[in-house]
């Protein structure tokens, strides 16, 4: 079962998950005679990522780094690094069921330009040892990664790993710069999403947020990514697909509107995956880390 805890789900429907035959009437089921153990699982099919092997791109990019490894809190296992270049370091996350190398694309400009680049694995992901994953673990990998290797020059964030890093950022992890590829603005809600796809009460997510709140120790609210944003005064760059059927643009829109000193750029046909291999894209983002902002009305193409 794999579950992304990305993007607005009130906004659009997420085309990216699909419900096993079954597992619904199962699941409810079994909320009608044990609620309790029912959130647990349901917990449990939430917090497991799908995992995908390394691309071309991918594998040949890691064969270039250093290895190094991250102690993150509520993680029993250490996550794996990857450390590329010399120089002022630039911080890679990728998003939910992904890898750090998935923003390979970044490296080598990067590094040419004089950055060091790390990337780690999130926990539940690519070849990190831990199966299970959380938004409150991402948070936790990125605040090791700025404890060992930051202050950061920049940040450079997929997915919910834009969410991630605006939390992480608003609990005091420092970056100069920030840009953000299909960022996710509502991955708490996905609690709520979730329940409802598998035609689960109401009390089901209830149990679910107790339990996230009591194993991470950090309360319901600190997980609004907005909210978290409207407090940020670093540069952001926000790259945003029209077309992005996995985070609708509407989150990167929000994100960006709440930022201080935001600019929004808005692409077309690139989707939610392609967008971190876009050459454009990662020009005009290399661009931006240099310290040369963008048109507010520029658009990448």
């Amino acid at each position: 079962m794999s579950t992304p805890i990305e993007g607005n789900p009130s906004k659009k429907k997420n085309t990216s998950v699909r419900i096993p035959w079954g597992l619904r009437p199962a699941m409810r089921a079994l909320a009608a005679v044990a609620p309790r153990l029912a959130a647990d699982v349901a917990l449990r099919l939430f917090r497991t990522p799908p995992r995908h092997g390394a691309s071309e791109l991918e594998s040949r990019v890691l064969d270039g780094a250093r290895t190094s490894t991250l102690e993150v809190p509520a993680t029993p296992e250490p996550i794996p690094v990857w450390i590329w270049g010399e120089g002022p370091p630039v911080l890679l996350v990728h998003g939910w069921g992904s890898r750090g190398a998935r923003l390979g694309s970044f490296v080598e400009p990067l590094a040419a330009a004089g950055h060091s680049l790390i990337a780690f694995d999130a926990p539940g992901h690519g070849a990190a040892r831990e199966r299970l994953s959380s938004l409150p673990q991402f948070i936790f990998a990125i605040e090791a990664a700025a404890r060992k290797h930051g202050p950061f020059a920049a940040i450079v964030a997929h997915s919910m790993g834009g969410a991630a890093t605006t939390l992480a950022m608003g609990r005091g992890v420092r970056a100069d710069r920030v840009v953000f590829l299909a960022p996710a603005a509502d991955p708490a809600g996905y609690v709520r999403w979730f329940v409802s796809m598998l035609g689960l009460p109401e009390a089901i997510a209830r149990g679910m947020q107790e339990r996230i709140v009591g194993k991470f120790g950090m309360e319901w609210l600190e997980f609004d990514v907005v909210a978290a944003a409207r407090k940020m005064t670093a540069p952001l760059l926000v790259f945003h697909d029209a077309q992005d059927s996995e985070v609708p643009v509407s989150s990167g829109e929000a994100i960006a509107s709440a930022w201080a000193g935001s600019t929004l750029v808005k692409t077309e046909g690139l989707g939610h995956k392609r967008i971190v291999h876009d050459e454009a894209v990662v020009r005009q983002a290399v661009h931006f880390l240099e310290r040369n902002p963008l048109s507010r009305r520029e658009r990448a193409g």
